[in-house]
């Protein structure tokens, strides 16, 4: 099976996936969980060029090629071969953000985005996405408080960066993609307690492995 977790700046997601993981080990499953950008080596190297603040003046078209070659590599490279594997695989952002980021936040075409992320996603969609959604002030106020807490530099944070306008569109993106996939896409208040979200997590997920037979 596999999960992913989508949502702007600060829903709390590295949480949840962590918060998951441990629930679904607990069950005997075997867990895999991974990243966008950066889940493969060359994605990594990747990563520190699309997140840092310091790259403020990539295009948008050289953003996105970059995400759709991590994602590529991602796949490929991690991704199936852990479902191969027997594996589930829980991924921290996935080709919804490209989407959301690039088309809804950055103007980018989102026909042409839906037909590169199928390039470079070879097929491998997810079988249940959980769209963390929260108001983009509270999400940001969440984001820059977790960068400090972990010690990041302001060069670190690109996106935290950005205008509460450029969140607020994102945010409409990611519920515009909601409404046009609601069977894969569920979403899930982030505005309320850690405890709160992993129990409507678990819910969803636990009900979607009911179709599949038990941890090998």
């Amino acid at each position: 099976m596999f999960i992913t977790f989508e949502g702007i700046e600060g829903t709390g997601k590295s949480t949840q996936i962590a918060l998951l993981k441990a629930h679904l080990e607990a069950q005997g499953w075997r867990v895999r969980t991974t990243c966008e950008p950066g889940g493969s080596r060359i994605g990594a190297e990747l990563r520190r060029v699309l997140l840092s603040l310091e790259n403020r003046d990539l295009c948008p078209r050289a953003e996105l090629f970059l995400y759709l070659a991590d994602r590529a590599q991602h796949v490929a490279q991690v991704v199936r071969p852990a479902l191969a594997a027997g594996e589930i695989v829980i991924c921290d952002r996935f080709a919804d953000s490209t989407v959301a980021y690039q088309a809804a936040g950055r103007g980018l075409d989102e026909n042409l985005l839906h037909g590169l992320n199928e390039q470079a996603v070879d097929g491998l969609w997810p079988d249940l996405t959980i769209l963390l959604d929260i108001a983009p002030e509270a999400g940001l106020t969440r984001a820059v408080e977790r960068n400090r807490a972990e010690g990041k530099t302001v060069a670190e944070g690109r996106f935290e960066a950005e205008s509460l306008a450029f969140h607020a569109r994102v945010r409409e993106g990611y519920k515009s993609l909601a409404r046009r996939f609601p069977q894969r896409i569920q979403l899930v208040d982030a505005a309320g307690s850690i405890d709160q979200i992993a129990a409507a997590v678990r819910q969803l997920v636990d009900s979607r492995l009911t179709d599949l037979n038990g941890p090998e």
